[in-house]
């Protein structure tokens, strides 16, 4: 009996080691509780130690973390370590970079992390904002000016694309990470130019449901993925609890595959998420378990097609096209946004935004098709 009692001993401890090392040397098994969704919190400051406290918060209940902060991922000691506290911590993530000159991370850093975790480092965040800051001329844009539309559309998609390609082009492994970044604006150029996730940003008092057709439809339409992210506005500061539940509820029953929370101060120095805003995560998790969703066909959706290289912001009837000529240049402008506003008001969540470029419609299968010169197609 004793010989039986200490091997059964020595049995449960090289279980129990076995668990541990698994845990300290290989990570936490991936994160079950969402089956269709990565839901988290992109950390933009640079402070290692708060962002680990962070995590170890939200990761009962989150599956995905961006490391945001150019002061963590321009630092290879400080990213190495941050990643493995997150994979540790059952999560995957993505990592941020913008830099055209030195290729941080490193080639050889963005290999070996994909060797190391695997599936879990999903790939890379390049840039921020591109179509909405050409849209607003900010000082960095990938058109300056441009004889027409098609110039301008294909400057941008050419530029852009140049700008990501001298990024990640020395990346070995880059068939196997995807490109992320996030936008307000021209996501169906940004999918064409580079991109295969965008997070279409929750901001301010701009339409979600209009930033979800434009999104998804754009996603939808060039066979990529889609997001959304929930940021600060004008006044730099994240919205409330109960508004941060209602919008990931909405990204959720809307289709999103990613769903982000965007956390830092107006300085990028420290998180801004309090005890509200993490229960509306857990809330929101709480939701999500008991509602799971079933694919969204397009056959119950409706398209509305733009013309090829219509770079319009449809934040309003007086925004820009591409940022280089004002709405009441073109009356298609006016035109196209009151009448987007009216079908976006009838079709609601079932209506996606894309353009008459290239596109195979019959493959797409939308119930309906609404063209920008008044033609209507129907399945």
């Amino acid at each position: 009996m004793k010989a039986i009692y200490v091997i059964a001993v020595a049995i449960a401890c090289l279980l129990v080691m076995s668990l541990v090392f698994s845990f300290v040397f290989l990570g936490s098994p991936p994160k079950k509780e969402y089956q269709d969704v990565f839901v988290g919190i992109d950390a933009a400051y640079d402070s290692p130690e708060e962002i680990k406290t962070l995590v170890d918060t939200v990761s009962p209940y989150t599956n995905f973390f961006v490391i945001g902060s150019k002061g963590i991922t321009f630092n290879e000691t400080k990213l190495d370590d941050l990643a493995q506290y997150i994979y540790n911590k059952g999560l995957s993530f993505i990592v941020y970079t913008d830099d055209h000159y030195g290729q941080l991370p490193s080639r050889e850093w963005i290999a070996s992390a994909k060797a190391r975790y695997g599936d879990r480092f999903l790939g890379l965040y390049v840039f921020d904002e591109v179509g909405g800051k050409q849209l607003d001329q900010w000082k960095y844009v990938a058109v300056h000016n441009a004889t027409d539309y098609a110039d301008a559309g294909n400057q941008y998609v050419t530029n852009v694309r140049g700008w990501v390609r001298d990024v990640v082009e020395n990346v070995t492994v880059m068939d196997q990470l995807k490109i992320f970044s996030s936008d307000y604006a021209l996501y169906w150029f940004d999918y064409k130019a580079a991109y295969d996730v965008i997070f279409a940003e929750f901001t301010q008092n701009y339409s979600r449901q209009l930033n979800v057709a434009l999104c998804r439809g754009a996603a939808q339409a060039q066979n990529k993925d889609w997001g959304a992210v929930i940021t600060w506005g004008n006044n730099q500061t994240i919205e409330s609890g109960e508004k941060l539940y209602e919008d990931m509820a909405f990204a959720y029953e809307n289709g999103a595959k990613y769903i982000l929370i965007f956390d830092t101060n107006e300085n990028y120095t420290h998180g801004v998420l309090g005890e509200e805003h993490f229960q509306a995560i857990k809330d929101f998790t709480r939701y999500a378990h008991e509602n799971p969703r079933t694919n969204g066909s397009t056959r119950e959706r409706t398209a509305f097609v733009l013309p090829k290289d219509f770079g319009y912001g449809f934040r309003g009837p007086t925004d820009r096209i591409w940022g280089l000529w004002e709405a009441d240049s073109d009356p298609l402008a006016y035109q196209f946004s009151v009448r987007l506003g009216s079908i976006l008001q009838y079709y609601g969540n079932k209506l996606d935004v894309i353009y008459d470029d290239g596109v195979n419609y019959n493959a797409l299968g939308y119930e309906r098709l609404i063209f920008w010169n008044g033609t209507i197609r129907s399945s």
